[in-house]
């Protein structure tokens, strides 16, 4: 009994090292759960350690992963963890590792654990994220990111918020302070003094912010950029409600319903397996037609923000895109380009794609690092102002 409460507090570091919220509490009561089944079974001993130690739907796909591993072969996880790196090396495109199975291998490689030092090695200052490499960090491309600066960047997108400026709706919300005499509310409470008013019923328009509908291109020359870009997506589904988010290449994905997942990594697998042309190629007035045609009056409406995330190569030579452009124009309240080759200071507008969508759009913005974010959550939080004179560019 003591070598498996032992276990089972190893088992509870690792879920830890994996993501999930197993503490004391949870190791305790595995281990009484445990005592309470046949031991023999190693079905009956999965169904209690994963009653007593999970609490939500989307951490069970990890715990399976995390007890196949360690409860069955404890080598099999340097051989999930040494696949994966393999994986990462290879320039072939293969079939990756689920990230769930990713995540545990890493947990169990446990690469935070502290490396002996030799005796004779003189102390090293660690300055790692510093003032001077987070400032480093904010203006470096996305696509010239290495791991490390990736999973930085990811973490610093988590921390961004998105205040969209609110707007009054036709909605009214009782308030004795409110500006607007409720009528209704005044006549309904005199009757039950006879017909006499004796008090005077108020509300308040409600605000709300409006919908934020984002349409992502995730073809072959914008791939690091939507990959990075979906982290921040998935950040904002879950801070706000009424986030539309679509992702297309050569056709049209709606994947509002599955970026709402707390866990990005359950999120992301969900996304993967309903986007079939990710990094293939573009055929963006065809993207817009459709999204023109099935979903513009389902999530266009109450002053609705347009985020158009491409870099305007249209492999259909813009057939169709100016007038789909400008139909998405009308009918929204305010519509953003966001180009990663405007990070270029020489850039002009050459294609045929990105002259047939520039007259159509109200502002024309950078989105190639973290420094264009946080400026797009600023533009985001201020009050929408159409241009008569077309897009303003923003410079990088």
């Amino acid at each position: 009994m003591t070598t498996l409460a032992s276990n089972v507090m190893h088992f509870a570091r690792l879920l830890r090292r994996a993501g999930l919220p197993v503490g004391p509490a949870e190791a305790i009561a595995a281990q009484t759960a445990l005592t309470h089944i046949d031991l023999a079974s190693k079905t009956e001993a999965r169904t209690a350690l994963r009653t007593a130690m999970i609490h939500k739907r989307e951490h069970a796909e990890v715990f399976d992963q995390a007890f196949a591993l360690f409860w069955r072969d404890p080598t099999a996880a340097e051989q999930a963890a040494a696949m994966a790196l393999l994986e990462a090396q290879k320039t072939t495109k293969m079939e990756r590792p689920p990230p769930t199975s990713r995540r545990v291998a890493e947990a169990f490689a446990n690469p935070n654990r502290p490396k002996p030092k030799p005796e004779d090695e003189p102390p090293v200052q660690d300055a790692v994220m510093t003032v001077s490499d987070q400032e480093r960090l904010q203006q470096m491309d996305f696509e010239a990111m290495g791991a490390d600066e990736i999973a930085a960047a990811k973490r610093e997108i988590r921390r961004l918020t998105l205040p969209l400026d609110e707007r009054r709706t036709r909605r009214k919300r009782p308030d004795p302070l409110g500006s607007i005499v409720d009528l209704k509310r005044t006549i309904r409470a005199s009757l039950r003094q006879g017909g006499e008013i004796v008090s005077i019923a108020r509300a308040r328009r409600v605000t709300r912010t409006p919908p934020l509908v984002v349409l992502c291109d995730i073809s072959g020359s914008m791939g690091r950029y939507a990959q990075i870009l979906l982290h921040f997506l998935h950040a904002v589904a879950n801070d706000r409600d009424r986030v539309h988010v679509f992702l297309f290449g050569t056709r049209l994905s709606n994947v509002s319903r599955h970026l709402r997942a707390r866990d990005p990594e359950v999120a992301f697998q969900m996304v993967s397996h309903i986007v079939p042309d990710w990094s293939g190629g573009t055929r963006i007035g065809e993207a817009v037609a459709g999204f023109n045609r099935l979903w513009s009056k389902r999530v266009l409406g109450q002053g609705a923000v347009v985020l158009l995330i491409t870099d305007g190569l249209d492999r259909d030579g813009a057939v169709g895109l100016a007038e789909n452009m400008d139909r998405l124009h009308r009918s929204c309240t305010r519509l953003i380009w966001l180009n990663p080759l405007l990070r270029w200071s020489g850039f002009e507008p050459k294609s045929q794609g990105i002259r047939a969508m520039l007259p159509h759009v109200d502002e024309f913005r950078p989105v190639h690092n973290l420094a264009s974010l946080r400026a797009l959550v600023e533009v985001l939080s201020r009050p929408a102002v159409r241009s008569a004179r077309g897009p303003e560019r923003k410079p990088s």
